[in-house]
Order: C-alpha cells, then structure tokens, then sequence
C-alpha cells in the first residue's frame, strides 16, 4: 500500500497564495489509496498547515528576506511595542534597526516598516500553504466524508490567519482558491469580517471535539468567534457582545490553573489552555525565544553557575507604569523583573560589561537611548539551564482565562455588571487578590493587562477601549481619524500587485 501524506512545497511568491505560478511543481503527486480512514491518519495530512504557525525565518523560502515569528520578531513584537505594554529601547546603537521599533512606540510606521512586511507575509503563507493542501485533498482519493473533516479543520485554521489579518490590515484580499492565478483585489474590512464568521459557522459541526492540544478543534472554533464578535464594534461599526456571550457558553472543558503552570517548559499539560503552538527544540521546530530576547546578555550569569546559557538579547522590556501597576500581593506581578540580579554560582552581583551592578528598573529615562539595565523584563516562561535559546515553553495563542474575561466585558457592555462581575473575580482570585465589589472600565481594562501582560493581546484591547489613540509615556496623541487602528498595506506587496489599495491615512 502506497501511503503518501500531503508536503506542499511552496517556492514560488508569498504574495497572497493564489499569485501562484501553476507551471511549478507546488504538490507531490496525490495517491492515497485507502490512506486517511483513520483519525490519525486524517491528522498527518494537515499538520503541514500547523507548521507555519511555528514561524520561519528570514533565511527560508518562506520567510524571503523577512523574519515571520509570532512568539518574536517581527510579528508578536509590532503589536506588543504598538501598545502601552511594551516597547524596544534603542540602547546605544543596540535595537535601533532603521527605527521600526520606535515607529511601533511613536504610532509613526510606514508601509516600508519590516515588522509590518513580517505580519503580512506570516498570515499570507499559512493561507498559501492551507490553500495548497485543500487542493490536493479535494484531488485525492480520500472519502467524501474524510475530505469534508479535514477541510473544515484547515479552513477553521485559514480563518485564524484571515481574523489576524482583519485586525491588523482591515482590507486585504481574500483567497481561497489555489488555482486562481489573477492577482487578487482588496476587499473591505466589512467583508472580511463577514467571511471569518461565515467560514467558523460553516465548519463548526465538522471540527474534532473536546480539548484536542494543539488541533482547531470546535472550542478553538468558538474562542475564535468570539473574539472576533467581541470586537465587532471596532471591525464594523457594530457591536456583537451577545454574540460574544454565546460563543464564550460554548467552550468547554477547561478550568483555571495556577497562573505560572500556564508556562512552564512542559505546559501542555496545563488544563487552561485552549489553542497554543508547539515547540520543541530537539525536533528542529522553530522555538519560543521571545524570553531569551527580553534578559541583559549577562543575564546567563543568574541562569547558569557557568554562565553559559544559550543567548539573551536584550530587547523588549515594559513600559514604565506597567510593573507598578500591578498589586503588589498580585502573583502576575512576577511575570516581570526588576531589580539586582544575582550569580547563580555564588550568589554575588551579576555585573554588566561596563562593571555596574545588573539591576533591572522600572524606568526608561531616555527611550531613544536607555541604559543597558533600564526596562522591567519579560519573566512569564519558566527556563532551566538546559534550554537552547529557543525554549521548548509552547506559545499560547488561547487560554480559558480570555474566556472568563470576555464574558466579564460583555456583561457590563450590555449593562449587566454584577453579572460580569464574578468572571472576573475569578482571576483575581487566582491571582491571590481580593474579590472587587464592582465591575468598572476601569477594572475591565486593567485585568485585561495584568492577566495577558505579554501575551500579544495588548494593542486590540487598547484599540477597543479606546486607549490606544491617547498619549502615553512616549506617545503623543494619535492623529484625530484614527487610521492607525489599521497598519498600511506594506510597500512591496503592492508594487508587487496594482490591485491592492492603500489603507485610508497612509
């Protein structure tokens, strides 16, 4: 029995997936005989689509000259520095790569920026590439009612990427035929967001149930629309916070866990989370090293006796405010780190090049140019002095928690706070802090930060509550129609297509 499982190989333009040249070799010839019976069998045929979650580098194929991350660089980062939660200091000549950090910080990027490039192209080639394998099963020998399972998880999964691209980009085309080889048109945010939930509705019945780690199962499916249903407002102009309530009453299965469990090295066993990317280093998988991109270089000193951990480089850091913000009895307030770092040896100060003490602050006096320790830094996921510096941590991209928390917002939406009001108790209980007695914006917003600190959801919650065309720190107030909610459509993909139009303000 031949059994061939689905490689896509995709060489040729990352525009959009359907700019395809079809004369290439783009699919391995398709024999399946009677493979795809079984569930696991069905499930080797889209782990390909997964891949492209895990992100590529600018040496690949698919990156193309262009860093796709969604734990790093560019892609987590452009949404972290564009909100009030994070920025990357330009410390001395360090991290000032043509200013793109600083455009996110000061809501000043341009469609030349790279990290806007990055975003993109990282949501385009996971639809290329579902695009490809949907192709190839609707050619293969595969039941009809195989075919119909296995669609509908990919198309759950191109869905994912369109709903990262309506909350980015706003217009952007939609694709999804493979063998269209027209240079797409953009199409309107309404639109968009009209085929995100159309394609979650359609597939839902069809998706595996129950908590299925690391697959787009129906409660992935769920979480999804009620995301998107919880920002309606900001995507149409019409608000859909009963239609998020109804999403959120249909995930099930998960409960809240202790807050740290949710990243340590092995968090898969974590009861918590609903939707996450797979790392694991000695698989050859792209890792999760936004940790390593956060500590001073000497940082491997408190790591390791040896001081010979992997790499940290640095960067990211929080804005001033952040750390403070927090309770100090707020168990989440640890997802940050301030202060002396000591030697894992012998429990001396960790010096830095320069011979000063590695002592993190808080405060950012000169954003432009900071000081090598100033920034409180990233300090969610667990290491050990085994890690490469791509860590085995999986990235969460969905956790019960959000769950608890949308439901908490809508209620009061809809004008029903003390029904809201214990959803979110629920965190600050785990979180070992005390019962509120009421539900504010105020209280909704600030939860919103401290439970997700760095957890890439920052910029849409500063988006829909508002906040997000404000001054802050170093940020002035945005410009009055607000066309930074949506970034430009990148320079290169529309000198590559005419019929992309330019987002309004760029």
């Amino acid at each position: 029995m031949n059994k061939i499982f689905i490689s896509v190989l995709l060489t040729s333009s990352l525009l959009f997936g359907a700019c395809t040249d079809l004369s290439e070799k783009l699919y391995d010839k398709v024999s399946m005989d009677d493979y795809g019976k079984t569930p696991a069998e069905i499930q080797t045929i889209v782990s390909g689509a997964y891949a492209t979650l895990r992100g590529y580098g600018a040496d690949t194929p698919e990156g193309n000259g262009t860093n796709c991350y969604p734990t790093c660089e560019y892609v987590f980062f452009l949404d972290e520095c564009a909100s009030d939660e994070a920025c990357i200091p330009t410390r001395g000549t360090d991290w000032y790569d043509g200013g793109r950090y600083q455009q996110a910080q000061f809501h000043t990027w341009t469609a030349d920026n790279a990290m806007v490039l990055s975003a993109w192209r990282y949501s385009f080639t996971g639809i290329s590439k579902i695009n490809a394998i949907i192709y190839q099963v609707e050619a293969s020998e595969l039941s009809t009612e195989a075919k119909a399972s296995v669609t509908a998880e990919l198309r759950g999964l191109r869905a994912y990427y369109y709903w990262q691209l309506l909350d980015k980009f706003g217009n952007v085309p939609i694709v999804t035929d493979f063998t269209d080889t027209e240079l797409p048109k953009s199409t309107t945010r309404q639109k968009v967001f009209e085929f995100v939930e159309k394609e979650i509705a359609e597939v839902l019945p069809l998706l595996p149930t129950g908590i299925q780690y690391g697959r787009f199962t129906q409660n992935v499916g769920y979480t999804l629309l009620a995301r998107l249903y919880l920002n309606a407002e900001v995507y149409t102009g019409t608000s859909r916070w009963q239609d998020c309530l109804d999403a959120c009453g249909k995930v099930t299965g998960y409960s809240l866990t202790a807050y740290f469990d949710n990243f340590a090295t092995q968090n898969e066993t974590s009861p918590e989370i609903i939707f996450a990317i797979p790392y694991d280093h000695n698989q050859g998988t792209v890792g999760n090293y936004l940790a390593s991109m956060t500590y001073h270089y000497n940082q491997k000193h408190a790591f390791d006796p040896n001081g010979i951990y992997q790499w940290c480089g640095n960067g990211i850091s929080a804005q001033p405010g952040v750390y403070s913000s927090f309770e100090e009895n707020d168990i989440r307030r640890q997802s940050l780190l301030i202060g002396q770092q000591k030697s894992a040896k012998d429990g001396s100060d960790v010096l830095m090049d320069n011979g000063e003490p590695l002592n993190y602050t808080e405060a950012i006096e000169n954003y432009t140019n900071a000081l090598q320790n100033e920034g409180a830094r990233l300090n969610k996921y667990a290491w050990n002095p085994n890690d490469a510096w791509e860590r085995d941590n999986d990235w969460i991209l969905m956790r019960y928690a959000e769950i608890l928390l949308m439901q908490a917002e809508c209620n009061y939406r809809l004008g029903y706070p003390d029904t809201g009001l214990p959803y979110l108790n629920q965190l600050r209980t785990r979180a070992g802090l005390s019962a509120l007695t009421e539900l504010t914006e105020e209280a909704l917003d600030k939860e919103w930060l401290h439970e997700f600190v760095f957890e890439g959801l920052r910029r849409t919650v500063n988006i829909r509550f508002g906040t997000f065309f404000k001054a802050w720190w170093q940020k002035v107030d945005d410009p009055a129609d607000r066309h930074t909610a949506i970034y430009p459509i990148p320079k290169e993909e529309r000198d590559k297509n005419p019929n992309l139009g330019q987002n309004p303000g760029y």
